[in-house]
């Protein structure tokens, strides 16, 4: 088994979505629709998506902040050590997003800007997501959100039940 890379602060970038944290954004999207999970590491995320019959597209060869790809959705568990620079590239390219990071994500300067600029909305579950970190499961210490770009939601704010169906 590959050592996850670990950062300055001791964490890692490496972890995975259990399958149930995309069951916030299905209603939003069209099945029709091609993702693109810009930060695809083990897979886990797409292999979510495809099991519920969406078309997605990406490698974890492919560097998302210098490349381009044709598709209606970019949804991903982006590392959490480059919020900044993946919010950034996706606003670059205006196509509609979808990244799962911590709440906090909501606070900083740059970011902050961003939000301003473009505008966002946020998808807030009712409880923390069980994420799959490198040699152990659990629930994450802190809370995350879905930040959302043009996928119409019905509110700029939503707080929802996570249901792990």
């Amino acid at each position: 088994m590959k050592k996850p890379k670990l950062l300055m602060n001791g964490h890692t970038d490496e972890i995975s979505s259990p399958e149930y944290a995309i069951n916030p954004l299905l209603p939003y999207l069209d099945k029709n629709g091609i993702i693109w999970d810009c930060a695809f590491g083990s897979g886990e995320l797409a292999k979510h998506f495809t099991k519920k019959g969406f078309v997605v597209t990406g490698k974890d060869s492919q560097d998302f902040l210098d490349t381009d790809l044709d598709c209606d959705y970019i949804i991903t568990n982006p590392p959490y050590s480059k919020k900044y620079e993946f919010l950034r590239r996706a606003y670059e390219l205006g196509t509609p997003f979808a990244f799962l990071m911590p709440l906090t994500a909501l606070e900083g300067k740059k970011r902050g800007e961003l939000f301003r600029k473009y505008g966002i909305q946020v998808i807030i579950p009712n409880k923390r997501i069980n994420f799959i970190m490198p040699n152990k499961q659990g629930s994450s210490w802190f809370a995350t959100a879905w930040f959302c770009y043009k996928l119409n939601l019905p509110k700029d704010l939503m707080f929802v039940e996570l249901e792990k169906k």
